[in-house]
């Protein structure tokens, strides 16, 4: 038996693991971190589960029939092949692709959660391969934010200054009174970071915040969006509403003269255009609290209360990533900032405005940035990109123009898609959608550990190492720890890394030298760490060298925060400290974006119905609003088969939380198995009866791996609860194009049919290549 321990950081938590035969048997928090994650437990027997790709494999119809669009992905065999076969196979493809139709014709896919390494890093790896290689079409923004993204420029001029300035855990538990946190403060997501986190402190400065007398509201449908030990107030409001009630509140403070006059007139524009909307002068509707009171299905006392309260006091309001995941996305942000304006309280030390305080562990704590060095994507050839949440409209409708940010431009004709480091099939909304559009390209490429649905709808699969079976080091953004990464076991025979598997590409298609730079992936290591020295000496932080650094596993990085508070020199002299925005001033009404002319965005914040809720008449076929949170127990859908996420399904799935009232109409009980569906399709879960949900709400977490009854077609049923068959592929709006997956209507059942069997976590058919004789070669269609 080989035994052997060492350090790995990961997104979720730096750990001390220990591994026996290759499987890991012990996973430990490091010695830094005092609230280490439970989600370390999903490395423990995950390395050689029988999900475990061992050998490159070919789907069979590919194989058979040649490159080309296809009914079968998702249900053919494959066929396992060496890795010389597969990488002259994906040579010569990318190769023909690109002399057929141009470099654009290939669709670089990856979504960054792959590695916490900054080498071994899938997103960084692939698009330094592609762009050596010839270029690809790339996507911008992300699943978790993109409306954010694209409307905060609008509003408050650079992001990054913004959401390195707004206040702190530290600041808020000195001078906050009041903060009301629309869509809460789930702890769950506090456990992540991108990078890395060497010491989970989030929810610590929350609960030292609550200590400190700091007072917290809650809106949103589920009451466990914050913790027990904040005492938070809660107001149940219903899904997607949240802009009709700080409307009703800005209104409020409107009527009664008790807002910022100073600071909306000096340091704001626009605001004469939002108050004549508030009043209704605009659309004869006046915002009042009762209005809002009647879409939020909350008490309208409760709502000038609380706009009372949020003006009479130093306070913040806080929105969550999560509130921009819904049609008009956008209008969240705007109308929060603008509400904060009003309040009084914007530019103050811990008060006005900031969003995702607990939608990732890093918001608030250290300043915005990383020093370490990452590997080089190199320049882009290709400047062909779509939005990320757009890739079933780019593959359903090449050459058909699509709206963003002010621009219109074609979707790009994608001929071959080569992903490594993500999972649409988690991701992306309304998975039937998706797999009608996943048949159109040529060949998919992808590299993955485990066969998860993604690699199940391949063409070409590589089986690549997980980051506990190479060396790297890590560090997580606004996190303050540099953590030595230690091969803890070896890969299974013959299953190498992204970079030996680009390297040998790039060999094939005459960039080895560009792509590799001569340097092996241990070279690249330590060059990278080099570089990171350099930086950090910039900044005058003395690092160790790299043979101490890895000896003593982990330093922690000083980051000093010594950023103003969010607009408090714009407060005190807005002449001298403009904005970037082009008034130099937040905008509550932006020319630009009123310029666009979209009939879904316009250029302040507004009620705008959403494609779905329960105020609309589809609600009468489908009374139920599904909210998909981030799962508790694993990192979006990353070893969905691990044991601490196993551990949180019920017969197997995933579990749907519903209100008592709603689950005894439909005569449910704790742990039975139930159908969700709606028009875009339909899944399994197991119940779960709270009080601690809204009347009219289901929760159901993402992350279950995509398990259909009849793989490769679209509108089969999914046996393990994978929300994302449910939710819409609907733009938040022609401004951002962001994702919508929170404006979902569904119906609740119990399933009375044969329970169909879990194989989420089940290899598909394998077969072995010949052993003699020459390799396999595609066939032509």
């Amino acid at each position: 038996m080989t035994r052997r321990r060492g350090r790995t950081a990961s997104h979720w938590g730096t750990y001390l693991v220990t591994a026996e035969d290759d499987e890991v048997v012990d996973v430990r928090g490091a010695e830094a971190d005092p609230d280490p994650s439970p989600l370390g437990a999903n490395y423990l027997g995950a390395l050689r589960h029988r999900a475990r790709i061992r050998r490159p494999a070919v789907r069979l119809g590919w194989l058979e029939d040649g490159p080309g669009p296809t009914r079968t992905r998702g249900s053919d065999p494959y066929v396992e092949v060496t890795h010389e076969t597969a990488l002259d196979l994906v040579a010569g493809e990318l190769d023909r692709v690109r002399r057929q139709y141009g470099d654009e014709a290939v669709f670089g896919g990856s979504y960054g959660w792959g590695s916490a390494g900054r080498f071994h890093h899938a997103q960084s790896q692939i698009h330094r391969f592609l762009n050596a290689t010839g270029g690809y079409t790339r996507s911008v923004n992300t699943y978790s934010h993109a409306a954010g993204d694209v409307v905060l420029p609008h509003i408050v001029g650079d992001r990054e200054w913004f959401l390195r300035s707004v206040p702190r855990w530290s600041q808020i538990a000195e001078h906050t009174r009041l903060v009301v946190a629309f869509g809460g403060l789930p702890r769950r997501s506090v456990q992540v970071n991108p990078g890395g986190v060497g010491a989970h402190l989030n929810a610590r400065q929350q609960d030292a915040c609550a200590r400190a007398g700091v007072r917290f509201v809650v809106v949103s449908p589920s009451r466990d969006d914050s913790a027990p030990s904040l005492r938070a107030e809660w107001l149940p409001v219903r899904p997607n509403t949240d802009v009709a009630m700080m409307l009703g509140m800005a209104h409020t403070l409107l009527r009664e003269g008790s807002y910022d006059r100073y600071f909306v007139e000096k340091c704001c524009v626009g605001f004469e255009h939002f108050a004549r909307y508030l009043r209704g002068e605009t659309d004869g509707v006046e915002k009042t609290a009762r209005w809002a009171a009647g879409i939020c299905g909350t008490d309208e006392a409760a709502i000038t209360t609380l706009a009372r309260r949020l003006a009479s006091e130093r306070s913040l309001v806080s929105v969550t990533w999560s509130l921009q995941r819904q049609h008009h996305g956008e209008m969240t942000y705007w109308a929060g900032i603008a509400l904060a304006a009003m309040a009084g309280s914007l530019g103050k030390p811990g008060g006005g405005f900031g969003s995702g305080y607990s939608s990732m562990h890093n918001a608030h704590l250290y300043d915005r940035f990383s020093p370490a060095a990452s590997l080089p994507q190199l320049r882009p050839p290709v400047s062909a990109f779509i939005p990320v949440a757009r890739i079933s409209d780019m593959l359903l409708h090449p050459g058909r123009h699509f709206d963003y940010n002010g621009t219109t431009q074609p979707y790009p004709d994608i001929k071959a898609v080569y992903w490594a480091g993500g999972n649409p099939f988690h991701h992306h909304q309304d998975l039937n959608r998706l797999l009608t559009a996943w048949q159109r390209p040529e060949t998919i490429v992808v590299h993955e550990p485990f066969w998860n649905a993604m690699a199940k709808h391949a063409d070409i699969v590589f089986p690549v190492a997980t980051s506990l079976e190479r060396e790297d080091f890590a560090i997580g953004t606004a996190d303050p720890w540099l953590t030595a990464m230690d091969q803890v076991a070896e890969a299974p025979e013959g299953v190498v890394t992204d970079y030996e598997i680009f390297a040998e590409l790039s060999r094939r298609l005459g960039a080895w030298e560009e792509f590799t730079e001569g340097r092996d992936a241990s070279e690249w290591v330590r060059h990278l760490y080099d570089r990171t020295v350099d930086s950090c000496a910039a900044r005058g932080i003395a690092l160790p060298d790299y043979d101490t650094f890895r000896k003593a596993g982990q330093v922690e990085v000083p980051m000093p925060w010594e950023h103003p508070v969010a607009f408090s020199e714009l407060r005190d002299d807005p002449d001298a400290h403009p904005l970037t925005t082009p008034s130099g001033k937040i905008e509550l009404f932006s020319e630009t974006v009123a310029a666009f002319g979209y009939d879904d965005c316009p250029g302040f914040p507004r009620w705008m119905e959403p494609a779905e809720w329960l105020g609309s008449p589809l609600a009468r076929k489908y009374p139920l609003h599904l909210i998909s949170t981030q799962p508790d127990t694993k990192l979006h859908s990353q070893f969905d088969h691990g044991a601490h996420s196993l551990s949180g399904k019920v017969r197997g799935r995933e579990v749907a939380r519903l209100h008592p009232r709603d689950a005894a109409e439909r005569g449910l009980a704790d742990g039975d198995l139930v159908r969700i569906h709606n028009r875009r399709g339909a899944c399994l879960a197991a119940v779960e009866v709270t009080e601690g949900l809204r009347q009219g709400v289901v929760q159901l977490p993402t992350g279950a791996w995509y398990d259909p009854v009849s793989p490769g077609g679209a509108g089969s049923l999914d046996k393990h609860g994978n929300p994302n068959v449910l939710t819409p592929d609907l733009a938040t709006s022609k401004l951002a194009q962001g994702p919508s997956a929170h404006t979902c209507l569904v119906e609740v059942e119990r399933f009375t049919g044969a329970v169909p069997p879990l194989t989420a976590h089940e290899p598909p058919e394998l077969r072995k290549s010949p052993g003699s004789g020459p390799a396999p070669r595609p066939g032509k269609r």
